[in-house]
């Protein structure tokens, strides 16, 4: 059963492959992206898990959201970079943590302009997604 109707289209297909992995495929650009059970969990982590891109989608929207405010204002963010944790809980296994360590280049920010960075990835469409239970733990390093 396919969910397509004339207002959207899909956003990608995955095809599992056997042994854990999967192949998903962005539609509109063809772009791919591999993932693997991890290895505490029957697989063999060579590439993202699933709970992994859940994870780093946080950063990279978090990243996307600050540059389209920081191109709007002439804030130059460029080679920002991000470091993502994510911690396991069990029973029910699932995401229980998210740390994101934002690390901005050197630059002289104004504390306004901090103070809008941090207001609007911490508003960034996953962290507004995600629920409620997992813990988003977010530091910034100016």
């Amino acid at each position: 059963m396919s969910f397509k109707n004339k207002a959207t289209m899909n956003t990608s297909e995955i095809t599992y492959q056997g042994e854990l992995r999967t192949t998903a495929v962005h539609l509109k650009s063809g772009q791919q992206i591999i993932t693997d059970a991890p290895t505490d969990n029957n697989g063999k982590g060579e590439a993202f898990s699933p709970t992994d891109l859940l994870a780093t989608s946080l950063g990279s929207c978090m990243l996307t959201v600050m540059g389209i405010v920081a191109k709007r204002h002439n804030i130059n963010m460029e080679g920002t970079r991000v470091e993502i944790r994510k911690v396991m809980a069990e029973n029910p296994r699932r995401v229980a943590e998210i740390h994101v360590e934002m690390h901005f280049p050197a630059n002289t920010y104004s504390q306004k302009e901090k103070e809008l960075l941090e207001k609007i990835a911490l508003a960034c469409p996953v962290a507004k997604s995600l629920h409620p239970d997992i813990q988003q733990k977010t530091r910034f390093h100016f």
